[in-house]
């Protein structure tokens, strides 16, 4: 897993995971339960012995969780984005659901890969070792390029300070507590994290006509099922706010 992805096991969410294993079923007719049985466990044991909190894996058949995605609505969106008074946070918020971008892949963010002219976003070494560009909107390109104006980095876009004061790359839990923050201040009852911006990024986008193939390169998905869970939670065609009560108070 840590080849495959170039980055420690570790640092993966459980979308990444999930998405790992069925890729792995998908190129194996005849996979060794076992197999998958003993990554599992691994994995859980690096977490225990890590002291993080140890993650809800679903083992294969394989199947996808029956759970469905968080997802914030337009207006929810907004209020988060306002929330924060720094505008360093408004940015963190503003790439992870405007851009659909993993937290690692938020943190990982350099100044090369930032491209106003063609207004895009080169995200490197993503999921799966795949490159993707994704789109950048000018109200983005408009606060990056003040961001940048007043801070100043040399090589990632979003740093923190490490115990010794030295300027490192953001890290996840720091981007976490700015979601948390965001959150909370907003007022918004939700459990939002930071997937659930891209779980919102990718519903809306289906909303608004984008075919899901589309939306599978933006994500930088290894396999389309992992994508089609989002047309179970987006509001299209004849599904879209429609309840019979609509029509029976609509007769008064």
């Amino acid at each position: 897993m840590a080849l495959h992805f170039k980055c420690s096991p570790l640092d993966l969410d459980e979308e990444q995971v999930l998405d790992y294993l069925h890729v792995l079923k998908s190129r194996n007719k005849t996979p060794s339960s076992s197999f998958f049985k003993h990554t599992v466990y691994g994995l859980r044991y690096a977490y225990r012995i890590s002291n993080r909190k140890e993650m809800q894996l679903m083992l294969p058949s394989i199947e996808r969780p029956k759970k469905l995605p968080v997802v914030l609505s337009f207006r929810e969106v907004k209020r988060l984005l306002k929330a924060p008074k720094l505008l360093k946070h408004r940015l963190v918020l503003a790439l992870l659901y405007g851009c659909g971008l993993r937290c690692f892949e938020l943190c990982n963010l350099q100044l090369k890969d930032l491209d106003f002219d063609r207004m895009m976003l080169h995200i490197r070494q993503g999921k799966g070792r795949k490159d993707r560009y994704v789109p950048l909107s000018k109200m983005q390109i408009r606060g990056l390029q003040t961001y940048l104006r007043a801070e100043q980095p040399s090589i990632w876009c979003f740093t923190g300070n490490n115990s010794e004061g030295k300027a490192v790359p953001l890290s996840t839990q720091g981007v976490r507590w700015i979601v948390s923050e965001a959150r909370k201040h907003s007022g918004i009852r939700k459990q939002v994290t930071t997937h659930s911006l891209r779980h919102s990024y990718a519903t809306h986008l289906l909303e608004m006509g984008l075919d899901i193939m589309s939306v599978k390169d933006l994500l930088g998905h290894a396999d389309i099922q992992t994508t089609l869970t989002y047309l179970h939670v987006a509001q299209l065609g004849r599904q879209k706010s429609f309840s019979p009560l609509d029509k029976l108070y609509k007769q008064d």
